[in-house]
């Protein structure tokens, strides 16, 4: 490699490593190479992940696979995924995060992707305990979906959705929808 290549390629590791977002690299859902702020974020050291499963990143199983295989359908179609999530920490603290998630093949997203994580809990506080189909519902609600919408896309019957609803309200003491939605983005003052 000729001096001036050498130079480009620390530039952009350099780059990479300062970025003021967590940036991921995974293949098959494995950590192959992160960066400061993703360390940081999580509170893993510059190397404990490499090798692991991004599985150890979510609240639960349930939902690193239900966010997979969204991410998969939504990724083969369009070539990349966003939304906001919970994420936990190394601590066991969960927090609110924007991902963003790019497939170097979209016909195979989860072959190599390259992934953007902001942390948003300064926002977006988790503010109450919920359950792993509240916090999926709590998601989904976020995004502007509808009830039936929720229930199709979980494989749960509508009311079973509103009966989760039901639940996150009474525990973030919203005693509307709107009102519900506004403390899940962290909007309490509405």
């Amino acid at each position: 490699m000729d001096s001036q290549s050498q130079q480009k390629l620390e530039l952009l590791e350099q780059a990479f490593n300062s970025a003021p977002v967590g940036l991921l690299i995974a293949k098959q859902r494995i950590v192959f190479f992160y960066n400061t702020a993703f360390s940081e974020m999580f509170g893993y050291g510059p190397d404990e992940l490499f090798g692991h499963s991004l599985d150890r990143l979510y609240p639960s199983v349930a939902e690193f696979e239900h966010i997979g295989e969204r991410a998969t359908e939504i990724m083969q179609r369009d070539g990349r995924y966003s939304d906001e999530r919970i994420m936990r920490h190394r601590s066991g603290r969960l927090f609110w995060c924007h991902a963003t998630g790019r497939a170097s093949d979209p016909k195979a997203p989860l072959a190599s992707a390259t992934w953007v994580f902001e942390d948003i809990s300064k926002e977006r506080p988790v503010t109450a305990e919920l359950t792993v189909r509240e916090r999926q519902i709590a998601r989904l609600l976020v995004e502007g979906k509808s009830s039936k919408l929720i229930a199709k896309e979980l494989e749960i019957s509508p009311r079973t959705v509103e009966a989760h609803r039901a639940r996150l309200m009474r525990k973030l003491n919203a005693h509307t929808t709107s009102l519900l939605v506004a403390k899940l983005i962290g909007r309490s003052d509405t």
